[in-house]
């Protein structure tokens, strides 16, 4: 057997551990200036402030962005690349958003192209990036571990930047920062750290000969979240749990990023292209839709996921999952802007260039069919949040 896993940066765990944030941004030799990039309402609650001044005191010059909100857009990447431009280093602090600017700020500031120069890998990315930190806030994306970096181009339509260039040298995982997320987004956020793991395990990308390594993160990632994720939505205040649910997160951000995401996720990417939706959400949605026809698949991966959560084999997945949504207060819906839109155009939309890597990456081949049946599913949901 052979198997390479791609680079993991140096990752640093622990309640209050973003305290010591600026200490550790002194000990990068060389750093003058710094560029916040923080969610907006993390710095109105004062952090951006209290960072900034902690960072005066060591002798780094902070500079903030926070002006973005919902999912990164190509204006959001300009406007902080331009910002992080004469600094040395680019710190992102919050959800999956605000890493994804801040890393590929810290490419664009040092190279001076705009980020749609490397959008869809159309050019290699500079070898010399800024030094990056990155502190996530949610327990979802895994962008912290990850070379893939979403954002929605000029048309709106999601595009990606991706290279290990854009991986932090550092990453801090304090469960203390996500205990003020709503239980709403902390169930949306932690199903999609559970499904990256899932799809990352069982994904045409992921045999035992080929990813055994990223299996050791999916699977550890699984019994994480799956353990811990209605304590962490029902008790916001549990630490042990918000940590077991941020760490799964990081967890299932290294496998992604080795073996790659399918079908739930060429679901929730269709979505966004036809309106905003929470991706955790979307992604939820898309995963429980699909899972009863996967598991028809009946593959040693399959059934080496379902018993890493402590199930005798993959036919107990749709029913653990469904369960597992109940149990986090999921509510079966999109947003009301969908209900300008048809089955068909969410097929439309499954079906596009950018979505193809998830369709072909799936264990089970998917047909046109296939997608116009799921597309009928997705839509028929009601459209009420």
């Amino acid at each position: 057997m052979q198997f390479s896993t791609s680079f993991i940066p140096d990752i640093r765990f622990g309640a209050g551990i973003f305290g010591s944030l600026a200490d550790m941004v002194k000990n990068f030799e060389g750093t003058r200036a710094a560029l916040i990039v923080m969610d907006g309402f993390l710095a109105a609650r004062g952090l951006a402030k209290d960072l900034a001044g902690e960072l005066v005191e060591a002798g780094i010059e902070p500079r903030l962005y926070s002006d973005f909100s919902g999912e990164p857009k190509l204006q959001h990447l300009r406007a902080a690349s331009e910002m992080a431009r004469g600094a040395d280093m680019v710190i992102g602090v919050g959800g999956g958003s605000a890493l994804d600017i801040a890393k590929v700020a810290a490419c664009c500031a040092a190279s001076g192209e705009d980020p749609m120069f490397y959008a869809l890998a159309a050019n290699p990315l500079p070898k010399k990036p800024l030094k990056k930190i990155m502190v996530p806030t949610t327990a979802g994306t895994g962008s912290e571990t990850s070379a893939t970096n979403i954002f929605a181009g000029p048309e709106g339509r999601k595009l990606w930047i991706w290279g290990p260039e854009t991986k932090p040298d550092l990453v801090l995982l304090d469960p203390e920062l996500t205990i003020s997320l709503p239980p709403n987004l902390t169930a949306w956020c932690g199903m999609d750290a559970f499904i990256h793991a899932f799809e990352a395990a069982t994904n045409r990308n992921s045999p035992a000969w080929v990813h055994a390594g990223a299996k050791l993160y999916a699977h550890e990632a699984l019994r994480l979240v799956a353990g811990s994720l209605e304590a962490a939505v029902k008790a916001p205040g549990n630490l042990e749990a918000r940590g077991k649910v941020l760490l799964g997160s990081c967890y299932a951000g290294i496998a992604i990023d080795n073996c790659g995401t399918a079908i739930a996720h060429n679901i929730s990417h269709a979505l966004a292209g036809l309106a905003p939706v929470h991706h955790g959400l979307a992604t939820a949605l898309g995963f429980e839709a699909t899972l009863p026809w996967l598991v028809e698949k009946d593959t040693p991966d399959l059934n080496e996921a379902a018993r890493a959560i402590g199930l005798s084999g993959a036919t107990q997945l749709p029913a653990f999952v469904s369960k597992m949504m109940d149990r986090c207060g999921v509510e079966r819906a999109l947003p009301k802007v969908f209900g300008g839109f048809s089955a068909q155009d969410l097929a439309a939309e499954m079906r596009a260039p950018e979505n193809q890597p998830m369709r072909r990456s799936t264990i089970r081949e998917i047909t046109d069919a296939d997608i116009d049946a799921f597309a009928a599913k997705i839509m028929t949901l009601p459209k009420t949040l």
